[in-house]
């Protein structure tokens, strides 16, 4: 069983930012591809990030310019500087992960291990 850990998140004004982390356990001779997601109400959840396991990263074209995906390899751990926030941005992000090659990183379908959650909020 792989759990995702992640922290981050909270309630802030337009233009503010944030990061989240997540972390996944460390396993011998275990790589993984990792990306974020997002889930606002009556939505479906959404690629926002991912980082493959040889540092290949992918954006949403809505986030493209303001957020940043990036890793500490050494500790298992993936990051996601939210700046720029806008209310459209509010939404549950989630943290994902995979032990096999990602086809579309931005798909949900692509991951097996999911993190808890964390409510991220942008006031107008």
């Amino acid at each position: 069983q792989i759990r995702l850990v992640e922290s981050g998140g909270g309630s802030v004004q337009a233009g503010a930012s944030l990061r989240l982390s997540c972390t996944a356990p460390k396993y011998p001779y275990t790589t993984y591809q990792m990306g974020w997601f997002r889930q606002a109400p009556g939505k479906e959840r959404e690629g926002v990030a991912a980082i493959d396991s040889d540092g290949e990263l992918s954006y949403a074209d809505s986030v493209k310019g303001r957020f940043t995906i990036s890793e500490d390899n050494a500790e298992n751990t993936i990051f996601l500087l939210m700046t720029s926030l806008k209310p459209e941005d509010s939404a549950i992000y989630y943290c994902a992960a995979d032990v096999s090659p990602l086809v579309r990183p931005l798909s949900p379908d692509d991951y097996h291990y999911w993190g808890q959650g964390t409510q991220v909020t942008v006031s107008s």
